[in-house]
């Protein structure tokens, strides 16, 4: 059951319904891969805090959405 869902809302076992651990992937997903920065435009910025990243090439530290710029 839980092996085709992704391995990070495994941990959730079979609570909270199968398409809300699947949304749950999906944005977590999102807010963990690196992001595009707007300065130098290199896919170098990470998500440091809610709405707060940080580009690991030039030094910039921004603000965008929630999960992504």
């Amino acid at each position: 059951m839980a092996k085709d869902l992704p391995k990070s809302v495994r941990r959730f076992g079979s609570r909270y319904g199968r398409r809300t651990r699947l949304k749950f992937g999906q944005i977590e997903r999102l807010q963990r891969s690196l992001q595009k920065c707007p300065y130098c435009n290199a896919i170098k910025a990470k998500r440091q805090s809610v709405g707060i990243f940080e580009c690991k090439k030039c030094n910039a530290k921004f603000t965008g959405r929630a999960y992504s710029v």
